[in-house]
């Protein structure tokens, strides 16, 4: 029989870990923004297939309740967030 605090403890490491996890996806969903953006600037073509593909799996996490849900990312809004930027 395990005790409450070691039950406590292997929970806060799950979440944690899921935590982790997230956030590393985070960070290479905003790394694929920003190069589909930076294609888009220079009229280059580009697909926000990886975005997207990365946006999926952090909502996989996501429905497990810690972490927020991310929406996917069209053409246009690349397209929309890059005029933005140059102006």
């Amino acid at each position: 029989m395990t005790s409450v605090h070691e039950e406590i403890s292997a929970h806060s490491q799950k979440q944690h870990a899921h935590i982790q996890s997230f956030l590393a996806l985070e960070q290479k969903r905003e790394q694929a923004i920003q190069t589909a953006v930076a294609k888009c600037e220079r009229n280059e073509p580009f697909t926000t297939d990886e975005i997207n593909a990365i946006t999926s799996k952090m909502n996989e996490l996501a429905r497990g309740g810690i972490v927020p849900l991310r929406k996917h990312v069209t053409i246009d809004m690349v397209s929309e967030y890059a005029g933005r930027k140059q102006k």
